[in-house]
């Protein structure tokens, strides 16, 4: 491999950690909200006495 050359970009994700860090935290965050707002809009109102 030549020294111009830039190694493929899974590759420079993969080897930089922070990156790593910022995913594993931004990815269950976002999911998890959403799946809370999906689950908030199928709980049907409650009944008023």
């Amino acid at each position: 491999m030549d020294k111009d050359t830039k190694p493929p970009l899974l590759k420079r994700l993969m080897d930089n950690p922070w990156i790593l860090l910022v995913l594993g935290v931004l990815i269950p965050m976002l999911s998890y909200t959403l799946w809370g707002w999906i689950e908030l809009t199928m709980v049907p109102p409650a009944p008023l006495p």
